[in-house]
């Protein structure tokens, strides 16, 4: 778990991690975020001279922003959590802003961060899965039911690898972090080998690296042309591990994207530039967001010194 106090212009004031526990079961993780949250405001009491005036929480899975639900998250274990009212209580009252991780980290990465000042744009974390948020005019697309931007369960391949969702060949298990991590693997990079390693390979020049890396990278290309055909974004945001890898990964990927596309208008293609903090930062514009529509309070519009958690 990541957590910041994030001032009202989206400088992080204050930074602290700890484990999720999810092995102690899902009871235990939400308490876990609870008494995360109560330590990270009494630091604010304590050290920067004034309470959080909101919270925002950012979590995996199916989210129900509108009613402050954790509808479900697989990798947690939990169903149906009512987060935003449980933090709220645990906060003493404080207005609390409940989204996606992926979608609130693209609000960051959109408003303070590569996405600055692009009026559409698209941002892609490649992580353990993929999946993808799409930001309109300095806010982030839900979709009718919560679902938009599941980019990775694009199928690409009809007869590709079996995935978790159900389908075959969806593009989160040819061109993610951890398909790429088990693809060297099987192609000779060693049982104890990641995605990482595959990239310095690929850099010394390994064939077999090559051409995992590719196969890769022209998955990943089809799946953004379909993206950018529907969507039309004038920017295009890469994130996650496998960003990391820089030119190794986004030249080869600008020319296969260039490759494919006819009609479509191709975005400006750039790295993620806020890294792992991007979540804590999208959280806290959320409350910021939260406050500035909220009548009922006028502390949105009070000092820059005040944060919120």
């Amino acid at each position: 778990m990541k957590a910041a106090l994030v001032g009202v212009d989206g400088t992080l004031l204050h930074e602290a991690r700890r484990a999720t526990g999810r092995e102690r079961g899902a009871d235990a993780v939400v308490e876990s975020i609870l008494d995360f949250a109560g330590e990270l405001r009494a630091h604010g009491t304590e050290h920067l001279g004034e309470s959080a005036v909101a919270a925002g929480v950012a979590v995996p899975g199916i989210v129900d922003s509108e009613n402050g639900i954790a509808v479900y998250a697989a990798n947690l274990g939990w169903r149906d959590v009512p987060l935003r009212a449980r933090l709220a209580e645990r906060l003493g009252g404080v207005p609390v802003a409940l989204g996606h991780d992926v979608r609130t980290g693209g609000l960051a990465e959109g408003r303070i961060g590569a996405g600055q000042g692009a009026d559409r744009f698209l941002f892609v974390p490649l992580g353990t899965g993929i999946a993808g948020a799409i930001g309109i005019a300095g806010s982030i697309e839900a979709g009718a039911h919560g679902y938009a931007g599941e980019i990775g369960h694009i199928v690409v391949r009809p007869d590709g690898p079996d995935c978790g969702c159900g389908q075959r060949g969806c593009l989160e298990t040819l061109a993610s972090a951890a398909a790429v991590t088990r693809a060297w693997a099987e192609a000779g990079g060693g049982p104890d080998a990641d995605a990482a390693d595959c990239a310095k390979a690929v850099e010394s020049g390994d064939e077999r690296a090559v051409r995992v890396w590719l196969d890769a990278v022209d998955a990943l290309a089809a799946g953004l042309v379909t993206a950018l055909t529907l969507l039309d974004p004038g920017t295009l945001i890469i994130g996650g591990g496998l960003a990391e890898a820089g030119e190794t990964l986004f030249t080869p990927l600008r020319a296969a994207v260039e490759e494919r596309v006819t009609f479509q208008k191709l975005p400006a293609i750039v790295p993620a530039a806020l890294g792992d903090t991007a979540g804590c930062l999208g959280a806290g514009l959320l409350a910021w967001d939260l406050l500035a529509t909220d009548t009922d309070t006028d502390t949105a519009t009070d000092t820059d010194s005040e944060e919120t958690a």
